[in-house]
């Protein structure tokens, strides 16, 4: 599941980031409206979470104008306006929930949980191909009553491949699909994590599964029993 968030502060933005990231989320953090505007017209997202001052493009128009584009996304305003009236204006715009700042991290795990369950692209908190489960909330994958915990990192990349099954997919889109925007991971970053799922997957018996298609890249193969 891929977040976009926008805030002007650093100071916030890192935080969370990171306590997305580790509960297996990718995540691409900006800072201004502009930023976040031309991100919205070049990438597709399961969820917005957008602050609503912010330089150049306000958070307010910023959900005005992506509802006016018809993305369904769900949006979670962040704010320290909490008046009623702020919260009306805010839920006119076209967001779906709202959390005055500062924000308690645990809370917004809560939230986010919740609307990622508005998202068109949720199949539940597990995702299931032939005898092989991924439970997103727990980043644990189980096959045959054998279970295995998964790095975040490690569970966003069976995540994509699980929904993409028996699809070719290339080193370039599962990097875009990873890692934030604006970081460029190593050369060899894929390969090791690659590496590093099918050592998890040999423990429950499902290391075979992914399979690497020289020359172009990487795709799930699920296997029955």
């Amino acid at each position: 599941m891929r977040i976009l968030v926008v805030e002007d502060d650093p100071e916030q933005l890192e935080p969370l980031q990171g306590v997305l990231s580790e509960a297996g989320y990718s995540v691409d953090g900006v800072e201004d409206g502009e930023t976040a505007q031309w991100l919205l017209s070049q990438k597709e997202y399961d969820l917005l979470i957008v602050d609503w001052m912010l330089p150049t493009i306000s958070g307010l128009s910023l959900c005005r104008q992506y509802r006016q584009a018809g993305k369904t996304a769900p949006v979670l305003m962040l704010t320290a306006k909490d008046t009623t009236l702020d919260k009306v204006a805010g839920l006119d715009a076209g967001a779906d929930d709202y959390l005055v700042k500062p924000a308690d991290l645990v809370e917004l795990l809560a939230r986010v949980r919740a609307l990622r369950r508005r998202s068109p692209l949720w199949q539940g908190d597990t995702l299931s191909i032939a005898n092989l489960q991924l439970h997103l909330t727990s980043l644990t994958v189980e096959r045959d009553q054998a279970s295995v915990e998964l790095s975040p990192r490690e569970a966003q990349l069976l995540e994509y491949l699980m929904r993409h099954p028996n699809q070719i997919l290339t080193r370039t889109q599962i990097e875009e699909a990873l890692w934030e925007w604006g970081m460029e991971p190593e050369s060899n970053a894929l390969t090791v994590l690659v590496r590093k799922l099918r050592h998890r997957l040999q423990l429950v018996g499902a290391a075979d599964w992914i399979k690497t298609v020289y020359g172009m890249g990487y795709c799930l193969k699920p296997l029955e029993n």
